[in-house]
């Protein structure tokens, strides 16, 4: 373990677990460091991140939260941390158990936990009468099917423990489910967890419920949630779940809507969450709200982002500041539609040789425009790629959903994506990607 510390102890001391992919979360910690000194608990010596912290500790691993907390301790009798924050799915029940070892908001495992375990948000919210999708946990492909019998075709499959919808497939019959349970119960997440879920039951067969689906990203301070921005998913592939992209529009109804407003405040003081940051998904059905599940950290896809560009609020102070006990700004600058995009390759086990955008294509409206896959990488689409299959993705910010979605129309015709499959043959129209 190696450590550096650089502070001038005139701004709250915050501590980051882990930092994910820059492309993805570097515009969080650029937010971070303007306002907090930034310790990194971190597997490697920082790169990038060295702009925005004040000093890091390399730990075998960011996975072990009794071990995090060590090491969490001593720094602390060093400097005292203010609060301590993650946005790393796989991470944040470890992290939790720092923030429980310094006595700081957001220390309580067992409420982060039954986050990451579906099955035990599902319990709590069924004993406390919050409108959610049936639900069983299975371990087998014969009690998959007794209880996808009980609660009728079509039904989801979903893993217990995995979040970007990872795993998730509808399946219309018996014969459906059969066939697609080893894909689900299979699914894994970028990182081993070495605290394996306490029950044997992997998988959740669910009561299949329509409409539109999104996801909110909310600030809870003692107890009470207030949502910052909505998101209104796209989902391809089907039968799977692949979300594809997502709109944020910065004055969305549903911020102020009663039944969603309820149901969020229900959820969270039903699964005990006191202070954090949450990206919680409903669906919208014709009954109301039902709740999909809830994130204990600021939403992935972009989708903070996308809230930062619609309404001038910044997800990263204001996280930052919940993490430390501090009262966040939550007020909106501005009320705008933002939207993003993720691309594709058509064909399984392509190799990438360029991923590009011509810009002399791209329209105003087009915010930003990033290649995800670098020459040499090996792509498919779900459901053998699923999120680790995007080569690509495109962000727009105008006054109008339609002209958001005519900004990305002109990204994808822009993008330009070569390479070759195994056959050393160049893939069907030069990788004719796609987003939907």
């Amino acid at each position: 373990m190696r450590e550096a510390q650089s502070t001038d102890g005139n701004r709250p001391l915050l501590l980051v677990v882990a930092t994910g992919m820059r492309t993805y979360r570097e515009y969080l910690l650029r937010s971070i460091g303007r306002e907090f000194d930034v310790h990194l608990f971190h597997v490697d010596e920082p790169t990038w991140e060295r702009e925005y912290i004040s000093g890091w500790t390399v730990l075998p691993t960011t996975l072990d939260g009794a071990a995090m907390a060590e090491a969490a301790r001593a720094l602390h009798a060093a400097t005292p941390v203010a609060g301590v924050l993650c946005w790393d799915e796989g991470r944040i029940h470890a992290a939790s158990y720092v923030a429980e070892a310094l006595g700081l908001r957001n220390g309580d495992p067992d409420v982060v936990w039954r986050l990451r375990d579906k099955g035990q948000t599902r319990a709590a919210l069924d004993a406390a009468g919050v409108a959610q999708p049936r639900s069983t946990p299975v371990s087998t492909v014969e009690e998959a099917l007794a209880a996808a019998d009980r609660i009728g075709y079509p039904v989801i499959l979903k893993p217990r423990g995995l979040g970007a919808s990872l795993g998730v497939v509808r399946v219309e019959d018996a014969a459906g489910l059969t066939a697609n349970f080893a894909f689900t119960a299979g699914s894994q997440g970028p990182d081993p967890d070495p605290l394996p879920f306490s029950t044997p039951h992997p998988v959740l067969v669910e009561e299949l419920v329509t409409g539109e689906e999104i996801s909110v990203d909310a600030v809870v301070q003692d107890g009470k949630v207030t949502p910052l921005f909505i998101a209104r998913k796209v989902v391809g592939y089907p039968p799977y779940a692949e979300e594809t992209g997502h709109l944020v529009d910065g004055d969305d109804p549903l911020l102020t809507d009663p039944r969603l407003l309820d149901a969020l405040q229900d959820t969270h003081t039903a699964l005990g969450v006191k202070d954090a940051w949450t990206h919680s998904e409903f669906m919208l059905t014709a009954d109301g709200p039902r709740l999909i599940e809830v994130n204990g950290r600021l939403g992935g896809d972009m989708i903070p982002y996308l809230g930062l560009l619609a309404t001038g609020t910044d997800p990263g102070l204001a996280a930052a500041r919940v993490a430390c006990g501090l009262t966040p700004d939550t007020a909106p600058a501005h009320r705008r539609f933002t939207a993003i995009r993720f691309f594709y390759v058509d064909q399984d086990d392509t190799t990438i040789t360029s991923v590009a955008f011509r810009d002399d294509q791209l329209p105003e409206g087009v915010e930003q425009v990033v290649a995800v896959a670098r020459p040499g990488a090996v792509v498919s689409p779900p459901p053998k790629g699923t999120v680790w299959g995007r080569i690509a993705f495109a962000i727009a910010a105008t006054s109008s959903a339609t002209g958001c979605q005519a900004a990305l129309d002109a990204a994808e015709a822009a993008l330009d994506v070569r390479g070759t499959q195994d056959s050393g043959t160049p893939a069907r129209d030069e990788l004719n990607a796609h987003g939907d």
